[in-house]
């Protein structure tokens, strides 16, 4: 019989590797809950119209590379390509506007894309994203900026650099466009085939090609900052010295534009020297328009997102992976003692241990083996003359002190706060 095996651009995160995402999680909520943001989780997925009004028709997401089909009732659906869209759909329905003030919400989840699988590129992939709605300040744009840096460095990573650009609002864009086209039309032949078709589509997104020869063409295109407003540009000042202010340091990129028609003013990506061409692990910016676009109230507002595929391959480099070390390696052999361990496994959980309980049924001795190479800090061990005077043996792994205790003591509370103790000094 044929094994059937997980679809391409798709894998499983086994065991091993889960503990570097829980790592990551966890560590992101924390960052988070202190600059108090808020868990929002909207649908794996949304209306078509959403991603094609939000994101842009002219985008490569929404040319070429969404996951859409009609569902029962023929309505048009699509597994979320990006977050943002989502989010913002969900403030406009849920009427989050009206509380007032700034609403900081983040998200964690899978999101789709039909795109060619790649190392930290995959066709399900995985983002922990941020939006701030309701702030045109120059502050929220760093206040995000800064949070998605003490984020990635408080995991360990050390080889960042943040690129920074200012597409301006949808003015000084339309003025720049014109005059992108115009510098660009003479090189059409020149231009790899992507680029070609989006010289009338979606020509800024050229400025952001990976193939070397139209990287050439476009250092000599007109650069966005000549055409910027000057409420633009004040914007942009003072993005700029407020990271200053920080000390994050950061370096200017024209070419930096984002992949999606939502953007306005600051664009920002932060990228890892140790991930080769897929340099990119953050990305983000502001998007002053979405909101009024999506048919909620005009609301400024500014966010980005962590690829998490790519976090964890620069993870695994700098680390091994997150241990889980038991407090307790329960072994016991025989009817009686077994259904107690059971027993006895089941209230130290309750109390707080982390224990494994050895369900294999075998020899002391392959037991007792399994126990050491869990990393255990203790071993409980019941045969049957422990069973039959209700007793369990105490051993303390790496010391190898060993103790009878009555069942009953072992889990009274002032044994149970002697055992924590004893546990925490052990894993010093």
């Amino acid at each position: 019989m044929r094994v059937i095996q997980a679809l391409r651009g798709t894998r499983d995160i086994l065991p091993e590797e889960v503990s570097y995402w829980q790592l990551v999680e966890t560590k992101a909520k924390e960052i988070l809950t202190r600059a108090v943001y808020q868990e929002i989780r909207p649908p794996i997925f949304e209306q078509t119209s959403l991603f094609e009004r939000g994101i842009g028709e002219g985008t490569d997401i929404v040319g070429k590379e969404m996951y859409t089909f009609k569902d029962r009732g023929d309505r048009s659906i699509t597994l979320r390509p990006e977050g943002t869209a989502g989010v913002v759909r969900s403030f406009i329905e849920n009427n989050l506007y009206a509380q007032g003030g700034v609403q900081r919400l983040w998200y964690a989840g899978p999101m789709f894309r039909y795109e060619r699988p790649q190392a930290g590129r995959q066709r399900q992939f995985h983002q922990i994203g941020v939006e701030v709605l309701g702030s045109d300040s120059p502050r929220a744009d760093v206040e995000v900026i800064a949070l998605a840096t003490d984020l990635l460095k408080t995991l360990g990573l050390k080889s960042l650099k943040l690129d920074l650009n200012s597409v301006g609002n949808q003015k000084d864009r339309e003025q720049y466009r014109e005059a992108l086209v115009n510098y660009l039309i003479p090189f059409h032949n020149e231009l790899d085939r992507d680029s070609q078709e989006r010289l009338t589509r979606n020509p800024l997104r050229i400025l952001d090609s990976k193939e070397a020869k139209t990287q050439e063409i476009a250092q000599n295109a007109p650069k966005i900052w000549d055409y910027l407003s000057n409420d633009s540009k004040k914007h942009f000042d003072r993005v700029q010295q407020l990271l200053t202010d920080l000390g994050i340091e950061y370096q200017l990129n024209h070419c930096l534009v984002r992949g999606l028609d939502y953007y306005t003013h600051t664009a920002f990506e932060i990228k890892s020297d140790d991930l080769g061409a897929q340099a990119t692990v953050c990305g983000g910016g502001r998007y002053d328009g979405l909101v009024a676009e999506l048919g909620g109230p005009e609301t400024p507002a500014v966010g980005w997102a962590i690829g998490m595929e790519r976090l964890i391959l620069l993870l695994q480099q700098l680390q091994k992976p997150p241990i889980i070390q038991p407090d307790f390696y329960l072994v016991s052999r025989g009817d009686k003692a077994e259904a107690q361990a059971l027993v006895i496994a089941q209230k130290l959980r309750t109390a707080g241990f982390t224990v494994e309980l050895d369900l294999s049924g075998s020899a002391f001795g392959k037991q007792f083996k399994r126990a050491d190479r869990s990393g255990a800090v203790a071993c409980l061990v019941l045969g049957e003359s422990e069973a039959e005077n209700e007793t369990v043996n105490l051993k303390w792994l790496i010391s190898g002190e060993q103790q009878s205790v009555n069942q009953v003591d072992l889990l009274t509370q002032i044994n149970l706060l002697e055992l924590k103790n004893k546990i925490a000094l052990h894993k010093q």
